[in-house]
């Protein structure tokens, strides 16, 4: 396999398997390898070998795929455990684990690295679950050291661990660190982890400056309504620290019930960042870099964007992954897995796994066509055209449910653009233009049709005018019910005294746009009964889940900048100031929550204030629960308000 052919590296053994190199015989599994002309003549046939032989370059076959890509980069991952419980990648209850059986052995990940970097791999990046808790990664670290070839061996982290173990993963090999880290908050960091450890994170993180890493990389996921207000402050951790910042859009799936609400694109941190630093330069990267990389001038690091979910990077992407039970994925989105683990383990020989590994490459699709990819462009048009696209989401299991009853000919229509490449329905189709929401129907949609459906509802899919904001006509068809049955109150006559209801009785946002702008203000308060065990574990920190009181201001705080999209008619407004204090009542074994919001503009915040107490005190709840499910919330109500037509309001 080492011998020189073409000049490609491992090109004999990718003619053995091709070509059948010498006589007829039978694989592992009892079937016929194909004849050297029948291989021969399939090779010259196929687009990939037709690719092979017109681009003859120094890389293995079995590591290129029909479209030319070079997958010389191998993700490991050592093991499905974590020590923390980020609320975007994993539930707080944690995942069903693969028996230990079932999982690759040391020595089976040192033989697959080998065979990869035979190959042509250059770089293996060790991953979890969390890496550093195998207790055997320093070894394979050094056995990785050993290979010839291998260029660098790297690890992401979540750095819990890294000021313990980084001296000796240094030693062993190590010359490459990526470190997850959400927020430079500590509180922050508990509420998103669900476990206390920011000082170790931040210990590692300087640690492995101290010892010469140049950069070490800091991963952020940024969240909409959690951490995108400290894009600056990570900016501006790269000021006097050799740090590589890597902003990482927020990608939905299962774990995350596919909130696409979250997600902040590159464009929009891209615009944040070069207001505060205007001078923001862009610098140059390799072709197969999933990064876009600026700095600021005279910093010592740099940040970068990884654009996974509004620019993909599929046609330059050079990379493989081995999950912990041995499953080969060459993409991270795609369901197709092969068990190298199970080959390895049935006695198959290297050149048998070279050609599983290589049929697997080569069934590797030009760009993963997983929901969270195609959803996203799908929807680029409404975003774009939307005048408040910070609120817009998408629900996937909705998403299901409408796909399944869209008219054949919208399917069709669908699938034509999914083949030319355009993932999403364009802006001008030749009989009408198509916009596609669940649930709520959203008001800022436009164009001649909007598809809405209910999943729980009977009716059947309808085209509704998307016209202007309380102007939509609806046009239920159902068996046998008609709308004022289905709906029951919901089309009761309005009120004089509500405001959220239009003539006919149907739910409405309030048109403030006559209204002129003023500072308004608003305190709310809660209370917590927690009983005299969980009081006295919240009073002394000792709660398992991390600080009651801190976590719960964090999502008060959160739960205020969040109110419009909880509650569904309020408008979504700019906050001044958000505060939320919690302090203990002894005399009553109780947390009392108080919450102070701020604006300028032209509605009130009571509802803010009001979500914020009430998200703090299901907060406390939550994290208590364990210790007791006799809690009590209650006394949840506004103190006071300014500003607004009808004046303040004070509680006596």
């Amino acid at each position: 396999m080492a011998a020189a052919w073409w000049g490609w590296r491992g090109g004999p053994a990718f003619l053995r398997g091709a070509l059948g190199a010498g006589p007829r015989r039978a694989c592992s599994s009892g079937a016929p390898v194909r004849t050297p002309a029948a291989a021969a003549q399939e090779l010259q046939s196929s687009g990939r070998g037709r690719f092979l032989l017109e681009h003859a370059a120094p890389f293995s076959a079995f590591l290129t795929d029909s479209f030319g890509r070079q997958h010389n980069y191998l993700r490991i991952s050592l093991t499905e455990k974590c020590n923390l419980r980020c609320q975007y990648c994993m539930p707080e209850e944690g995942v069903q684990l693969t028996p230990k059986s079932d999982l690759l052995t040391t020595q089976e990940i040192i033989t697959l690295a080998k065979l990869f970097v035979k190959e042509g791999v250059e770089k293996i990046r060790l991953t979890g679950g969390e890496p550093l808790i195998r207790p055997d990664v320093v070894d394979i670290v050094g056995q990785l050291r050993k290979l010839e070839g291998l260029k660098t061996i790297a690890v992401t982290t979540n750095g819990m661990n890294l000021t313990r173990l980084l001296p000796r993963l240094k030693e062993a090999g190590l010359n490459a660190i990526n470190v997850s880290l959400d927020t430079l908050v500590p509180a922050k960091f508990e509420f998103i982890v669900r476990r206390k450890g920011f000082h170790k994170v931040m210990e590692g993180i300087h640690k492995a400056t101290e010892l010469g890493y140049r950069p070490v990389k800091v991963n952020c996921v940024v969240m909409r309504g959690f951490n995108e207000d400290e894009l600056l402050g990570f900016v501006d951790f790269t000021k006097d620290l050799p740090l590589d910042v890597r902003f990482i859009e927020y990608m939905p799936f299962d774990g995350n019930k596919w909130n696409f609400k979250k997600m902040v694109s590159y464009k929009e941190m891209l615009d944040t960042i070069k207001q505060q630093w205007p001078e923001l330069e862009k610098l140059s990267c390799e072709t197969s870099s999933t990064a876009k990389s600026y700095k600021v001038p005279h910093f010592q690091g740099q940040i970068s964007f990884i654009t996974s979910m509004s620019e993909h990077f599929c046609g330059s992407c050079s990379r493989l992954r081995i999950t912990a039970d041995g499953n080969l994925k060459v993409c991270l989105f795609g369901n197709s897995e092969v068990s190298l683990r199970d080959h390895l383990r049935s006695g198959a020989s290297e050149e048998e796994l070279v050609q599983v590994i290589g049929a697997a490459v080569g069934r590797k699709k030009k760009q993963h066509a997983e929901p969270a990819l195609i959803l996203f462009p799908l929807c680029q048009d409404a975003l774009q055209n939307s005048p408040n696209s910070k609120q817009w989401g998408h629900t996937f299991s909705h998403w299901l449910t409408l796909r399944a009853r869209f008219p054949k000919q919208m399917r069709k229509a669908l699938m034509e653009n999914k083949l030319t490449g355009q993932l999403y329905l364009p802006r001008s189709c030749p009989e009408q233009q198509w916009h596609i929401t669940t649930g709520i129907l959203q008001p800022h949609l436009r164009g001649p049709c909007v598809f809405q459906k209910d999943p729980s509802s009977t009716f059947d899919l309808k085209c509704l005018d998307a016209s202007p904001v309380n102007q939509v006509s609806v046009d239920y068809q159902s068996k046998g019910a008609s709308p004022r049955s289905e709906l029951g109150t919901m089309v009761s006559r309005a009120s004089d005294s509500l405001t959220h209801t239009d003539e006919e009785g149907r739910a409405t946002m309030v048109d403030v746009g006559g209204k002129s702008d003023s500072r308004r203000s608003a305190v709310a308060v809660a209370v917590v009964h927690l009983g005299e065990k969980a009081f006295g574990m919240v009073r002394q920190n000792q709660v398992k889940k991390g600080n009651v009181l801190a976590v719960a201001q964090v999502a008060g705080i959160q739960g205020a900048k969040l109110t419009s999209q909880l509650i569904p008619l309020c408008h979504n407004i700019p906050l001044n100031h958000v505060e939320v204090s919690l302090s203990l009542d002894e005399d009553r074994y109780a947390v009392v929550i108080r919450s102070a919001c701020q604006t300028w503009g032209r509605t009130g915040v009571e509802m803010e204030a009001l979500t914020a107490v009430s998200l703090a005190a299901l907060t406390v709840y939550d994290m208590c629960k364990a210790v007791t499910h006799d809690i009590v919330i209650e006394e949840v109500r506004l103190l006071s308000k300014t500003g607004g037509q009808r004046g303040d309001f004070s509680r006596v």
